[in-house]
């Protein structure tokens, strides 16, 4: 793979990232595994966004098969990244533990990361946003006497 990252290569939603500093094939096992290094530690506080998707497949043939006989099965899927591309993002949690997190995600990654900081980022407004799903509230239950519309 040449050259650097043209696109997903800042800190977008988050107040922290995990950068590429090498280009690799990342696999979509190594990419579960970094996020739940993440959220273990955070202990499931904060958000996490995951922004690399394995789009590609690799093909492999069986062990001890003759050439030919067409191309090979899929085996696994992997992300294509290439240097510079923010792989993760956290926000909501401290700095020393987005740190360590993002840190214990790189290691699961067969690549060399940095840890790279979102200037722009507004924890205010950060923290005014709801990420989980409100349950309903007593007006709205009040208005609608708590009855699901039966489609008449």
């Amino acid at each position: 793979m040449k050259g650097q990252a043209t696109k997903g290569n800042q800190v977008t939603y988050g107040e922290y990232g995990l950068a590429a500093t090498q280009p690799a094939w990342v696999t979509s096992n190594q990419i579960e595994a970094a996020r739940i290094a993440m959220t273990r530690y955070i202990k499931r506080g904060g958000h996490v966004w995951i922004k690399i998707f394995p789009h590609k497949p690799v093909t492999e043939k069986p062990a001890e098969t003759r050439m030919g006989s067409g191309k090979g099965s899929p085996e696994y899927w992997v992300a294509v990244v290439k240097p510079g591309r923010v792989m993760f993002e956290i926000a909501g949690v401290s700095e020393e533990l987005a740190h360590e997190a993002l840190r214990l995600a790189a290691y699961k990654l067969p690549i060399k990361c940095k840890i790279v900081r979102n200037e722009g980022f507004d924890a205010d407004a950060f923290s005014k946003m709801s990420f989980k799903e409100k349950p309903e509230t007593e007006e709205v239950a009040a208005e609608t006497d708590g009855e699901q519309d039966e489609g008449q």
